[in-house]
């Protein structure tokens, strides 16, 4: 039997595929007989489109990523789903007036005019090929593209089995792709490792309905018979049954493509799936992890070795870990042995915003430079509306250790939370200049999103309801709502929280804070009996601050961590040499401290953001070499909003 898997546009280019890479082990080591080879159809996209087009590797990465709730990139590829160059360009046109520059709208048309004949081309050569099966992949903007080359495959090719799996086709969309698109034969929905290699076998060995149905989440038919989905399974697979992906072929393919002078290739690892968090308390927004939340990592000495063993195999460093979060225990296992093998790894990680300053130096020491940690607001009220389990000043105290340590921070400002008020946002936009020496958000704050999946979605008292598919869905497809409901991931909903004169001056904010943050610093020297800061924000007049005080040195240094002004004069006080200091002595300093901005104050506690001095301006210009290997966004025209991190696969 040989099984092909086809990675369409806009899958990543200087990443392979993690889903593939697993499901290629996994048919080539559980089903017997079966041969496995991937099909790169982003990177041979890249080809052909410049050959054609001024095309640009920024310009891949607003179709695969930036324009995700715009839905352009799925847009391009419809005109080859539905066999029209023209297909509702009225439409699009109209949606997208006042979103999207001139230059960017001629574009996306002229993709969508051409794309067929790319998808024409992948078919063929798939039918050349002439596997058995073929598997696609679908993850963010990439369901078109898959359902696309899976039609004129079925057309050129009607014996080869076709079956589509991923992100996009988890639970009740998996279903959806499967009833509407009868050239899909199989969608395998959740996680892929056991369920595709089953499916295998039942197609080899020509097994009867009753096999079929017997393989959990598999959606399938029977000749003309109209879509059966099976039940979803019951729990996740065990973490010892998650085999590590194989790569072959990727890094051979780009070495080969004009994407090889975009890009610098990272390696993808995964330690863990699911979200410890999310099982305790389920981020409101967040839809990721779809029909399994339960966390599960694989063990210290699996995850290390799969990470040596990548690295030595092929010759790259850098590296990206797909885990929603980041498992506690190998910040004693498994990053210490990272620190000794002598690899000099960069890596990108998602982690909680609370990990303290030893933690986050073990992350810097191992490589893990790179961190996400869900910050998502700098308030307390508006981050418990989220369930975030984190207080506003810990985000601020994330980012300065993060500053210290030398890590870069990815993080994104959201608002839109039902409950939320203006006077949420004003306290911190009043603060924002003070923090301009600290990693700002990526982009300007968003709105927050109805995901399929996250709490908002499916307990309407939480403030959403009459969801509706996001507009791109009603240009992209010819189904009707009632099929798109399903087959969505992200919704229309009513504005909640702030207004627009709120979001502009924090946006406003945001922004200063993106443009002098290469200039700005604020760090601090601990010289035992006095303390020196040294400022250039542009908002400060001062630029050296010495305190002399020993009671000022002692208030400062308890503000490593957050503080009230109560708790902050109990501990300050119990020293005899201080007990005659009063509170109102600690709020003077408070007071003035946070006129100087030395520090940050959100719900009644305080710390202070001055990083401890080390040499914080090369950190700063290596962070700007390496943060935005990731392209400009696009003008503020064409807003780009958060991007959910990868979900774990399927038949990813």
């Amino acid at each position: 039997m040989r099984v092909l898997l086809l990675n369409m546009p806009w899958s990543p280019i200087d990443l392979p595929s993690l889903a593939l890479g697993i499901l290629k082990r996994s048919v080539d080591e559980r089903v017997e007989g079966a041969t496995c080879e991937v099909l790169h159809a982003n990177l041979e996209f890249t080809d052909w489109i410049t050959g054609r087009t001024e095309f640009s590797a920024e310009d891949y990465e607003y179709y695969a990523l930036s324009s995700y709730f715009l839905g352009c990139g799925d847009w391009v590829f419809s005109s080859a789903l539905y066999d029209d160059p023209a297909w509702k360009e009225a439409e699009f046109t109209e949606a997208m007036t006042g979103k999207l520059r001139a230059k960017r709208m001629r574009m996306t048309h002229e993709l969508h005019a051409v794309v067929p004949e790319f998808v024409e081309r992948i078919a063929q050569r798939v039918a050349d090929l002439a596997p058995d099966v073929v598997g696609l992949t679908s993850t963010f903007q990439q369901n078109t593209a898959a359902l696309a080359a899976a039609r004129h495959i079925k057309r050129l090719a009607p014996q080869i089995v076709t079956v589509m799996g991923g992100a996009n086709c988890d639970a009740e969309q998996g279903a959806a792709v499967h009833r509407n698109f009868p050239f899909v034969d199989h969608v395998v929905r959740g996680e892929g490792e056991e369920a595709f290699p089953r499916l295998l076998e039942a197609v080899r060995d020509g097994a009867d309905a009753s096999v079929f149905a017997g393989i959990p989440g598999l959606c399938h038919r029977a000749g003309e018979a109209a879509s059966t989905a099976n039940p979803m399974p019951t729990g996740p697979i065990p973490p010892a049954a998650i085999l590590p992906p194989d790569y072959s072929g990727y890094f051979e393919r780009l070495a080969g493509s004009v994407a090889r002078n975009w890009v610098e290739p990272k390696l993808v690892v995964e330690g863990a799936r699911g979200c410890w968090w999310g099982e305790k308390h389920h981020c409101t927004f967040c839809g990721l992890n779809g029909s399994f939340m339960q966390f599960r990592s694989k063990s210290p000495d699996t995850f290390y070795q799969e990470i040596m063993d990548l690295a030595e195999r092929h010759r790259v460093l850098d590296m990206y870990v797909v885990d929603n979060i980041l498992d506690m225990r190998y910040l004693s296992t498994v990053l210490p042995r990272i620190i000794d093998s002598g690899y000099d790894l960069r890596m990108h990680i998602e982690i909680k915003a609370n990990m303290r300053h030893p933690q986050l130096q073990v992350l810097a020491d191992a490589g893990l430079i790179y961190v996400q940690p869900g910050i998502e607001s700098l308030n307390s009220r508006v981050l418990d509306l989220m369930d975030k389990g984190v207080a506003g000043c810990q985000n601020v105290r994330m980012l300065r250790d993060a500053a210290e340590t030398g890590l870069s921070v990815s993080w994104n400002y959201l608002h839109g939370f039902p409950g939320e008020t203006t006077e949420d946002y004003d306290p911190v936009i009043r603060q924002l200049p003070a923090l301009e020496h600290l990693n700002p958000p990526v982009d300007l704050s968003a709105r927050i999103a109805i995901e399929r999946f996250s709490p908002y979605f499916n307990r309407p008292e939480l403030g959403f309801t009459g969801l509706r598919p996001e507009e791109h869905y009603l240009f992209t497809y010819d189904l009707p709502e009632e099929e798109l409901h399903d087959l969505a991931y992200v919704f229309q909903a009513p504005e909640r929280g702030i207004g627009a004169d709120t979001v502009t001056r924090l946006n406003d904010g945001i922004a200063a804070w993106k443009k002098h943050h290469t200039d700005a610093r604020l760090t601090h020297t601990d010289l035992g009996d006095e303390i020196v800061l040294v400022s250039r924000r542009r908002a400060f007049a001062w630029e050296t601050l010495r305190l002399t005080d020993p009671f000022a040195v002692a208030v400062f240094r308890l503000l490593d961590q957050p503080h009230t002004p109560t708790a902050l004069h109990r501990k300050a006080t119990s020293a005899a040499a201080f007990a005659a200091r009063t509170a109102d002595d600690v709020r003077a300093l408070l007071d003035e401290w946070t006129a100087l901005g030395v520090t940050f104050t959100d719900a009644g506690q305080y710390v202070h953001i001055a990083p401890a001095s080390v040499n914080q301006d090369f950190l700063r210009l290596d962070y700007m070499r390496h943060a935005h290997a990731r392209p400009a966004a696009e003008p503020a025209a064409e807003p780009v909003a958060a991007v959910p991190a990868t979900p774990a696969p399927a038949l990813s």
